[in-house]
């Protein structure tokens, strides 16, 4: 006898959409969205779309109506509440975009709670696109199957984001200079943390001087080689995912 294939599909189409949703409800799309459902997945009345909206979760809802430039779907049931996220920020230097495209499409896969761009005095850029980097970040969790967007803070030159340092969160800084093994110190640590990565060049004898002063900072090191801003910032994020984070716990529960 065969299986009975999954429902909904793995395959159907994944989108975050303005919340709250609910069962019974109606969305319509339009724009992007409309294309994506219409032109490229060619979806049909009846087929399944997995709608997430930020606040309530994961909902499975299916197609209504798919007109030229509009497609009508309908809420059926929730297949999952919106995620619990590890209490973890990322803080990078900003970057050429490329690069920082990068930080922030691998942060959300990864599942960071919050995004800090920061701003040094080696930094090669000094502005971001805050709705490019949205765009971004809600791509990137509707590929990896996230149902909870992190927050994308405003660009904060480093001295005010150290000034400003919430009590009781440790902050970890990828140091060139060296520190304590990565592993080692996450492992030492397992309250609210941040990752804070310095630029293509890296942070200044004062930067790092100001850093090192933090009462909250711990210096690390990444191992020996010398890494790209970007990948220091990926390494470091999944090294404490994996050490405090939510891939331990999936591991025991699978």
């Amino acid at each position: 006898m065969p299986a009975t294939p999954a429902w909904p599909p793995k395959s159907a189409p994944r989108l975050f959409v303005p919340g709250p949703l609910s069962e019974g409800s109606s969305v319509q799309l339009e724009g992007g969205q409309a294309h994506y459902l219409g032109k490229v997945m060619r979806v049909t009345p009846g087929d399944a779309v997995i709608l997430c909206d930020d606040e309530t979760g994961e909902w499975l809802a299916r197609v209504a109506e798919a007109g030229k430039r509009d497609v009508m779907l309908t809420i059926e049931s929730r297949l999952r509440p919106r995620e619990g996220v590890p209490d973890f920020w990322l803080c990078a230097a900003l970057t050429k975009k490329a690069a920082f495209d990068l930080v922030i499409e691998k942060a959300t896969e990864l599942g960071v709670a919050e995004l800090h761009p920061v701003l040094t005095r080696r930094c090669v850029a000094d502005k971001l696109n805050p709705e490019r980097a949205g765009a971004i970040m809600t791509e990137a969790a509707e590929q990896c199957a996230r149902t909870a967007l992190p927050a994308l803070a405003d660009v904060t030159r480093l001295d005010d984001l150290l000034e400003g340092w919430p009590a009781g969160r440790r902050l970890y800084f990828a140091d060139e200079e060296g520190g304590v093994p990565a592993a080692t110190a996450f492992a030492m640590d397992g309250g609210p943390a941040a990752l804070l990565i310095g630029p293509e060049g890296g942070f200044d004898s004062a930067e790092r001087a100001m850093i090192r002063a933090h009462p909250a900072a711990v210096a690390i090191t990444l191992g020996p080689r010398v890494l790209r801003a970007e990948t220091a910032a990926i390494a470091g994020t999944g090294l404490w995912m994996g050490t405090r984070g939510d891939w331990g716990a999936l591991a025991l529960e699978e």
